[in-house]
C-alpha cells in the first residue's frame, strides 16, 4: 500500500480531513511507520510460542472482610462544608 492510500485510509478511519500540504507532510512519517512494520514481517518467528502478555499476570484478592465504617460525625470531623450532618456543596441547578 502507498503511503498516499495508507494516509486517506487512516483520514477516513478517523475522520479527519487534512489538506494536500498537511498530507505531504505526513507522507515522511506515514512511510517511516510503514518501513519499520515492514521490517518485523522479516523477523524469523518460527518456533515462537505466540506471547499476549509479556509479564505474568497474578490475580491479587484480600479476604472480603467486614470492617467497622466511620460514623457520619467522624466522616464531617475534617470539613468546613457540612450543614446538619452533611457535607455542603456548591448549588446545582
Amino acid at each position: 500500500m502507498k503511503e498516499e492510500q495508507a494516509i486517506e485510509r487512516v483520514l477516513r478511519t478517523a475522520k479527519l480531513s487534512l489538506t494536500d500540504s498537511e498530507k505531504k507532510a505526513y507522507s515522511k512519517d506515514m512511510k517511516n511507520i510503514l518501513d519499520a512494520f515492514a521490517a518485523l514481517d522479516e523477523a524469523n518467528v518460527d518456533g515462537v510460542e505466540p506471547a499476549f502478555q509479556p509479564i505474568e499476570v497474578k490475580d491479587r484478592t484480600r479476604k472480603d472482610v467486614v470492617e467497622a465504617s466511620l460514623s457520619q460525625k467522624d466522616a464531617l470531623a475534617n470539613t468546613k462544608n457540612k450543614k446538619d450532618g452533611y457535607f455542603v456543596g456548591p448549588k446545582a441547578i
